[in-house]
């Protein structure tokens, strides 16, 4: 149950390889801007839930928190959404729904990215909920300590522990698939 990685829509190295000489072509400064970002990664600019999405992405990798990813930042971010685990994965999703970098999830932030993902994927999942109601039961079944609040280790052990929170987690969890998919888009 989400524990196993499904191998067949990894990117192979050459791919990779292709994204990183795209990097050195586009960014000869050796800076990786939101706006190259969103080109590289074809994201219309019409799609504003795409480009919030890319947006959310874009600065969880920028580590040093300039506005731009230089290269180390950009291998390591292709490396943990093309090849990382499942671990890293939860980790990095978790980075991403906490906003305010506080350590823990509040309603709030939760349902800020379960709004984009669920306008971005809403034709590949089968749900009848609203955003307000996947964030609730997101909180029934992962908040163990009923605080209000959910902890990197509550987000890590519901996300692996329950079948429907896993493929909702999926949904940014595993962006190797949406990589996978915008890599034909590239100039």
């Amino acid at each position: 149950m989400g524990q196993e990685e499904s191998h067949g829509e990894e990117m192979d190295l050459s791919q990779i390889q292709e994204l990183c000489i795209i990097f050195m072509k586009e960014c000869p400064s050796g800076a990786l801007h939101l706006h190259e970002f969103k080109r590289i990664f074809g994201v219309p600019s019409t799609s504003a839930e795409e480009s919030l999405f890319i947006e959310t992405i874009f600065h969880s990798f920028d580590t040093n928190q300039d506005n731009a990813l230089d290269f180390l930042e950009y291998v390591a971010a292709l490396h943990l959404i093309l090849r990382g685990n499942l671990e890293d994965r939860l980790k990095w999703s978790f980075k991403m729904y906490d906003k305010d970098g506080n350590g823990k999830l509040d309603r709030q932030e939760v349902k800020r990215l379960i709004r984009i993902l669920y306008k971005i994927k809403i034709q590949t999942i089968d749900v009848d909920l609203t955003p307000s109601e996947i964030c609730d039961r997101i909180f029934e079944l992962v908040d163990q300590n009923s605080d209000g609040q959910i902890s990197l280790a509550e987000f890590m052990e519901g996300a692996q522990k329950d079948e429907w929170v896993m493929n909702l987690f999926k949904l940014d969890v595993n962006a190797a698939s949406w990589v996978i998919q915008n890599c034909g888009k590239l100039p």
